[in-house]
């Protein structure tokens, strides 16, 4: 695998990963036939991509029938688990 390095401007000036951190990496892993990979570098991001692609099957109009307090909330809650993930896996934080 070819490591593009460090994309990320917040983590590359306070090395505090973002919660999109790794995003780059699940595109590589996925690509390159690794979805256990993929999932581990970034889960929120690869649910993302899969939704966004899933997007014209139906699941768009189901996400904007939603309220907006519900699409708010459920965006808070991914960022904040997805920094979580990323925090402990830069080693940032400890479980």
């Amino acid at each position: 695998m070819n490591d593009p390095g460090v994309l990320c401007p917040l983590r590359a000036l306070t090395g505090i990963p973002c919660p999109l951190c790794g995003g780059t990496t699940v595109f590589i892993e996925f690509g390159s036939g690794r979805p256990g990979q993929a999932v581990l570098a970034n889960p929120v991001a690869l649910t993302g991509a899969i939704a966004v692609a899933a997007a014209p099957l139906g699941l768009g109009e189901r996400w904007w029938a939603l309220q907006p307090k519900t699409r708010a909330w459920m965006l808070g809650t991914a960022l904040v688990g997805s920094e979580l993930w990323q925090l402990v896996r830069f080693g940032v934080l400890r479980v």
